[in-house]
């Protein structure tokens, strides 16, 4: 899927025509015409010892008509499924502009990046571990033993500014000297494009990254 562009479901489902519409009614229309004449020529031609049985007229009549509403039926559906189509794209841009809240790596461009932490519950101490891209750790801080959202600055101990790029991080939850458990931490990341993919809304994030909305936790108005 390319970026930058919005995938909408299928005009048309499988196993429906793709022809519908004003140019489908017209061959219809053509269709039936010719449909008569054939069937005129084949009374008028007939063999009068054996005439055809009115029966089978009626058959013929009948299956064309099964056509007819066949024809209607998907330019129906072709109309619906447009119109679904627009709804979902227009809601989509709910999404743009806010800033969803979930366990995904982040790009750090010098702005502070929110982190949501949430400890283990018996923890007496709690430590922030950021990773590089590769999986590096590059930093270690104390952090206090809360669930409240924090801002991480991206500076390194001297003060200086971490290189841009992209993050993780984790926290680990100690108590009585021990380690209890290591847990990924969810981060607020403002969301530039939600796509459409089958039955799956994909978040684009800042630096290139994307995250399903089924894995968003929350999600906050920037203002």
């Amino acid at each position: 899927m390319e970026p930058n562009t919005t995938v909408l479901p299928a005009a048309n489902p499988p196993g429906i025509p793709q022809q519908s519409g004003p140019r489908a009614v017209q061959t219809l229309t053509s269709d039936f015409e010719t449909f008569l004449k054939m069937l005129t020529a084949q009374a008028r031609y007939q063999d009068p010892l054996e005439p055809i049985d009115s029966t089978e007229y009626a058959s013929q009549l009948a299956q064309f008509s099964m056509v007819e509403q066949q024809v209607q039926t998907n330019d129906t559906l072709a109309s619906l499924f447009s119109q679904m189509g627009v709804q979902n794209a227009a809601s989509l841009s709910a999404w743009v502009g806010m800033e969803a809240r979930a366990v995904t790596p982040a790009f750090y461009d010098g702005s502070a990046i929110t982190l949501s932490p949430q400890p283990a519950p018996h923890a007496d101490q709690v430590v922030l571990l950021v990773l590089d891209e590769t999986g590096k750790e590059v930093q270690r801080q104390p952090l206090a033993t809360s669930d409240e959202p924090l801002n991480w600055a991206g500076l390194a101990s001297d003060g200086t500014s971490l290189p841009h790029g992209i993050y993780s991080f984790e926290i680990e939850s100690h108590a009585n000297g021990k380690l209890l458990q290591t847990d990924p931490v969810a981060v607020y990341s403002r969301v530039s494009e939600a796509q459409i993919d089958g039955n799956t809304v994909t978040l684009i994030l800042p630096g290139g990254l994307s995250v399903p909305t089924n894995a968003v936790t929350a999600l906050r108005d920037p203002t």
